[in-house]
């Protein structure tokens, strides 16, 4: 079987067991910073197995794109020397929310892995591994499966207990392992027996997750709401099994991708152990490179864009030891995009922009390697005992990505080694770190108050006023049953309230008595601390308690005007793609009333006209006035209408498709206006950077965008009247009146140098031991014009020692110069750091001339009489 139908018969097979189809999430989980990257098939569920979310099945089947690269499940280091570890991999899972569980996990995977109707392993090379204590599992295994007694191994917590992360769901697990045969053992382990294994002859092919337990931040187990089940058969190993060879990277998933490495870096495959890992490291960081890139991680210096660079700067060192001496890794990932076209075809839409990005990274790392050496060159010269500093050598390794193989190849150069120890140290330390950044701040735990709200309803897309009933009143994370003034937070089973999602702010506005209209609470903010539950964010204003029946009013102008930019987001989306291509995605937004705020995937600075025409799109929808039309659909349905998902959303199943005909059509559940020219009117107000390959819009639309306008007619013009200029001719005439200015202050510039010239001409200066010395304060001049005329007078003296002050709005420029004759005595920039020091400054330059500043005017002119003085005893 092919990867792709081994990957279609899993499927097919769960499918036929009752199981939903869902289709992999983005490698950047979505609303969880406790993870780096998705790691596993469950990520996606987490919160449904946490009990917070519920979905219209129990049962699901997925392949899942993951990255192991960073955090605590980190595998990049051992990529390329190993068979079988890699960052970028697909997980096989199935999963059951509270409906079957163990019996059913165990015996739906013996019936995939041994039934000749599937993937018909002989069930003779398997073995069976259990948690120490889980006697249900081994009796299952038995009575399901028909696995013998002996063939079924009990094993601690390191092995057979799973956990997603520091926190979360977790519970014993079980696992299928694969006798790969003698000839997968290294050489001398061929005769060890399962579990035994040092050699890598058994590999494990499927972990099947009793999902029990959530593990808290104090590490306590807590039941979870319902017994669940997770497995997890990574894609790569079950192919090598099925396909019949020994390593990952001779599957037909991988070893095109090793094959076409070869041909860019011009090698040979098994020439030699290096360049086979090379390969290997180039094939799998090729992959991961791709898919991180199309799913809007862009390299940085920190987080999840510092661990694409560093993948994509090992894969590069690796290229560049085997032999490449011109950039490849952009077409290798282009290469990836067409490979895995038929299980992906997503990726042909980022193709182009991946390939431009790893270009740029690519050029960005020969300029960095060079500094790297000239930094290896300068430690090493500096060298201690021939050893070199273990926190130097890291710094290579990190900031530079120079691997520490080739520093001590380096090293050997000089006459070196390198402090490994030291190293080592530093090595940790920074592990410590990444594990540390992410542990996750804001949604580690939910706290128990929320687990247990009731759902909420949002009725507030037709209606912006509506009776409320309290359901649960919440202050400092505690339930009460009355509040009677203050902060607190309120939950409603039914709310006209929108809540803080996909970029969009939750709404204000008031809570009223129902019955006097009274203002009970203001309602300063909604979030949702769980999928399913909605909280008001309130204030307190006369005594409330659980059971009230209260009216619920949004805050009209605010929300009319959130409404508004949230419908021109999805206009300027679309505008961006017809004006700059197709590789335009989503990066994040805001939608506030005040102003929305997008960013995209773009990799150049966008220019006037592109800006202009973008503008003139949109405007162009306002205009037509068009219908925005909302269509509730199956989320699979949706996206194959050509509906847009965004970058870091999680869909439900079922999902709202928000059109404008013709123009634009993505999911989103936020509120928008009903027709196009309700926003009036739309205006860029700022287009930058925000990291390499990102890039951001603000804009204003309505009547926002209105005062924007009005502001710029005035200004345009009260300008025209202080120029006595029409309106029309303004740009002409200030254009007429900055170059008469810069005239004019070049006119000055010249009078106040020759003015200067006249006084220093006067200046006969004094003759020490030979030489002439002069040491004054001139009028009005800046640093570069004291340079002038200090160059001047040395060259016009022959051996001189030159000091000239000037004092511009109570700052003073020095400059010294000295003739070349007398730096072996006299150093211009001590000279002039002295005087700078004398007047409360700093200075300091080269021997023959330097400049230094200051703010003490009246200690100027003690501070040139000492460089008489001075100089006099220097020479």
């Amino acid at each position: 079987m092919t990867g792709n139908e081994i990957r279609a018969k899993f499927l097919e097979y769960f499918a036929a067991q009752g199981h939903r189809i869902v289709r992999s999430g983005s490698l950047v989980p979505a609303n969880d910073p406790t993870l780096l990257f998705t790691n596993a098939g469950m990520n996606q569920f987490k919160e449904t197995f946490l009990g917070l979310e519920k979905r219209d099945y129990t049962r699901a089947t997925s392949s899942q794109k993951c990255v192991r690269a960073g955090g605590k499940h980190n595998d990049l280091e051992n990529v390329g020397y190993t068979r079988r570890h890699h960052t970028f991999f697909e997980m096989l899972g199935n999963f059951s929310f509270g409906d079957y569980f163990k019996q059913d996990a165990i015996a739906f995977a013996w019936e995939l892995v041994t039934s000749p109707q599937w993937y018909g392993l002989p069930k003779d090379k398997l073995y069976v591994t259990i948690f120490r204590e889980d006697d249900d599992a081994e009796e299952l295994w038995q009575k399901v499966a028909g696995v013998s007694k002996d063939r079924i191994f009990r094993l601690d917590e390191k092995d057979n207990f799973w956990q997603m992360g520091e926190t979360g769901p977790c519970g014993p697990c079980s696992e299928i392992h694969y006798d790969m045969g003698p000839e997968a053992a290294e050489k001398g382990r061929e005769h060890e027996q399962f579990p035994q294994d040092g050699g890598g002859r058994f590999v494990e092919i499927w972990n099947l997750v009793f999902m029990q337990f959530d593990r808290s931040e104090s590490g306590k187990l807590m039941p979870l709401p319902r017994p669940s089940i997770d497995t997890g058969m990574g894609l790569e190993r079950i192919a090598a099994v099925l396909q019949g060879v020994l390593s990952n990277y001779d599957t037909d998933l991988l070893r095109p991708i090793v094959e076409r490495a070869a041909d860019l870096l011009g090698v040979r495959r098994h020439a030699d152990t290096r360049t086979d890992i090379a390969l290997r490291i180039n094939a799998d960081h090729a992959r991961a490179t791709a898919f991180l890139i199309h799913d809007g991680v862009v390299p940085a210096n920190d987080g999840r864009g510092y661990v694409l660079r560093k993948i994509m700067r090992r894969a590069m060192r690796n290229g560049r030891l085997a032999g490449a001496n011109e950039p490849y890794l952009h077409v290798l990932t282009g290469f990836v995009a067409d490979l895995m076209k038929p299980a992906y075809p997503e990726l042909q839409e980022s193709k182009d922009r991946v390939a431009r990005m790893v270009r740029d990274e690519e050029d960005r790392y020969a300029s960095t390697f060079q500094i790297a050496e000239r930094f290896f060159q300068e430690e090493a010269k500096s060298a201690v005992n021939g050893v070199l500093p273990g926190a130097a050598a890291f710094k290579l390794y990190d900031t530079y990505g120079l691997a520490l193989d080739e520093q001590e190849e380096m090293a050997r150069e000089f006459g070196l080694t390198i402090d490994q120890e030291n190293f080592a140290a530093e090595m940790e330390k920074q592990r410590v770190r990444a594990r540390a950044s992410w542990k996750g701040a804001g949604k580690a735990h939910v706290a128990d108050v929320y687990k247990d709200l009731p759902p909420s309803e949002f009725t507030g897309r037709d209606s912006l006023e509506a009776p409320v009933t309290v359901a649960r009143l919440i202050v400092n994370k505690n339930a009460v049953d009355r509040v009677e003034r203050g902060p607190a937070e309120v939950v409603f089973t039914k709310t006209p309230f929108y809540a803080e999602s996909g970029g969009q702010v939750g709404d204000t506005g008031l809570l009223l008595d129902a019955n006097t209209l009274e203002r009970v609470a203001v309602v300063e903010g909604v979030y949702k601390p769980t999928p399913t539950s909605i909280v008001q964010r309130i204030h307190v204003l006369q005594p409330v308690m659980t059971g009230d029946s209260l009216i619920g009013a949004v805050d009209p102008p605010s929300r009319s005007a959130t409404m508004r930019n949230h419908t021109a987001t999805h206009l300027l989306h679309a505008a961006l793609r017809q004006v700059l291509g197709v590789h335009v995605k989503q990066a994040g937004s805001v939608v506030e009333p005040g102003r929305l705020r997008f960013d995209f995937t773009h990799y150049a600075a966008m220019t006037e006209d592109e800006l202009s025409e973008v503008e003139r799109l949109v405007n162009q929808q306002i205009l037509t006035n068009a219908e925005v039309a909302t269509d509730i659909m199956d989320l699979e349905d949706a996206l194959s209408t050509g509906a847009m998902a965004l970058f870091g959303e999680k869909y439900g199943e079922s999902v709202r498709v928000v059109s404008i005909p013709g123009f634009s059509r993505e999911l989103c559940g936020g509120t928008h206006v009903r027709r196009t020219g309700d926003i009036g009117l739309f205006k860029i107000i700022y287009e930058g950077s925000i990291s390499s390959g990102v890039r951001r819009i603000e804009a204003i639309t309505g009547e926002g965008a209105l005062e924007r306008f009005q502001q710029a007619s005035a200004q345009l013009a009260r300008a025209g009247e202080l120029l006595h200029t029409p309106e029309a001719g303004v740009l002409e005439q200030l254009e007429k009146t900055l170059e008469n200015q810069k005239i004019l202050a070049h006119r000055y510039d010249q009078l106040k140098t020759r003015m200067a010239h006249e006084q220093v001409e006067k200046l006969t200066g004094r003759r020490v031991n030979g030489a002439t010395v002069l040491a004054e304060k001139v009028d009005g001049l800046d640093s570069k014009q004291l340079r002038t005329i200090v160059d001047s007078l040395r060259n016009k003296w022959g051996s001189a020692v030159i000091v000239i002050a000037s004092v511009n709005d109570s700052n003073i420029s020095i400059v010294s110069a000295v003739s070349k004759d007398l730096t072996g005595k006299v150093q211009a920039g001590k000279l002039a750091g002295e005087v700078a020091k004398a007047i409360g400054g700093k200075g300091g330059g080269r021997p023959d001339m330097a400049e230094g500043a200051g703010k003490d005017t009246a200690a100027l002119a003690g501070a040139l009489a000492n460089v008489y003085e001075k100089v006099g005893a220097l020479l």
